[in-house]
């Protein structure tokens, strides 16, 4: 293929556009702000995790706690119902003897039952603290979630500024090379997955950044220069300016 020498020489500037481009795509995908939500955003459930734990055991602490209070105002009115038969005189010796002996083992039961409670209002006090620790921490970490969400936000509007800038220098650019040659770059740039050319620098191509052989740089030297000449070993167009070494 014979493309314009001038023309060719344009291609670098549509390499330096697609280099861009890639790096730009790269970018957007290993954003260091993407990773930083992900990680605000497990910080976020694990603390949500932690308030349905700490909620869930206040309930079950307070569920206990009401029933073992019923049990003892069972208790205190059982023991009230005795105190009430003996003192009312119609017992016989033998129901006294008995209602006291249930009195005893009532205020037993009874103390039995409030040492539970106070037992469980400890309890109650340690898992409300870890309640309001966890739910402050589930603040903490929405707060630090929607911060990293704003800063991701912002550095994909760069990454999409950034993009559309050099995406319309290379259409610039693109519309200046004629459509054989620019069909060609697009393909070889498909293929090497970044540039479709590259500079000859000092005997050496700078897509693959390796050196011509003996062979390989006299076919350059001899074309003409108007004739396409590619890379033997990345395949890139290997575009020829006066620091070739030819």
């Amino acid at each position: 293929m014979k493309a314009d020498h001038f023309e060719q020489q344009k291609l670098l500037a549509l390499a330096d556009e697609d280099v861009a481009l890639t790096q730009l795509a790269h970018r957007k995908r290993t954003l260091p702000e993407v990773a930083a939500v992900e990680a605000a955003a497990e910080s976020e459930r694990t603390f949500a995790e932690a308030v349905v734990r700490a909620e869930t055991e206040v309930r079950d602490l307070d569920r206990e706690q009401k029933r073992l209070e019923a049990d003892v105002d069972t208790v205190r009115q059982r023991a009230a119902r005795d105190q009430s038969r003996i003192d009312s005189g119609a017992a016989t010796a033998k129901e006294i003897t008995s209602l006291q002996s249930e009195l005893q083992s009532l205020a037993r039961r009874q103390s039995d039952l409030e040492d539970q409670v106070l037992e469980l209002m400890e309890r109650r006090e340690t898992a409300d603290a870890a309640l309001v620790a966890a739910q402050e921490g589930r603040a903490s970490a929405v707060a630090d979630r929607e911060r990293a969400e704003q800063l991701r936000d912002d550095a994909l509007a760069d990454v999409a500024d950034a993009t559309a800038r050099h995406e319309a220098t290379r259409a610039e650019v693109a519309g200046g090379v004629s459509d054989p040659l620019l069909s060609l770059y697009d393909r070889i740039r498909t293929q090497t997955g970044t540039t479709g050319a590259a500079v000859l620098k000092a005997r050496q191509c700078q897509g693959c950044r390796i050196e011509l052989n003996g062979r390989e740089l006299a076919a350059v030297r001899n074309a003409d220069p108007h004739e396409v000449v590619r890379c033997e070993n990345c395949g890139r167009i290997l575009v020829r300016t006066a620091e070739s070494g030819l």
